[in-house]
């Protein structure tokens, strides 16, 4: 069963529509890692709201493809957990470490926004922080020319 990707702005979002059998996750694995480069996407909603189960395969999978779109450049969140599923993963001590979790797509968009303007923020403030607040590693600090340390 193919599983749509549709793009929506800087976003890839992955419907799960049916129950998947592992080589489909591996397609979706694969497709996803692939679209996340060509479209230069900065995050990826996957939606299992229609899943009734997540067994260990499926959650692997999904940490996978997680961890893989991380190391593209891209943040990854898992929408729709539905909560028996939700409930039979912990007792299943099945777990989506480092992976974002949200209710909805709604929620999971705003997740992903949220991200981005961190990130954004992140990198604004290191490129335009001054250098003197910026302390030397070296026993030298060559903008005042004296030791670190040493009298001002």
């Amino acid at each position: 069963m193919h599983v749509p990707i549709l793009k929506q702005g800087d976003y890839l979002i992955a419907t799960i529509q049916s129950v998947l059998a592992d080589a489909d996750l591996l397609q979706l694995r694969d497709d996803v890692a692939d679209r996340v480069g060509h479209f230069r996407s900065r995050g990826v909603i996957i939606d299992v709201t229609v899943l009734d189960v997540i067994d260990s395969v499926a959650t692997r999978t999904l940490r996978s493809i997680a961890h893989m779109v991380r190391l593209r450049g891209a943040e990854t969140v898992i929408v729709g957990i539905q909560p028996d599923v939700a409930l039979a993963m912990v007792q299943l001590g099945l777990t989506l470490e480092g992976v974002g979790t949200a209710l909805d797509l709604e929620e999971g968009l705003a997740y992903l926004d949220a991200k981005a303007k961190a990130k954004r923020a992140g990198s604004l403030w290191r490129a335009s922080a001054p250098l003197s607040s910026q302390k030397s590693n070296t026993p030298f600090d060559a903008r005042s020319n004296r030791a670190n340390g040493g009298p001002k």
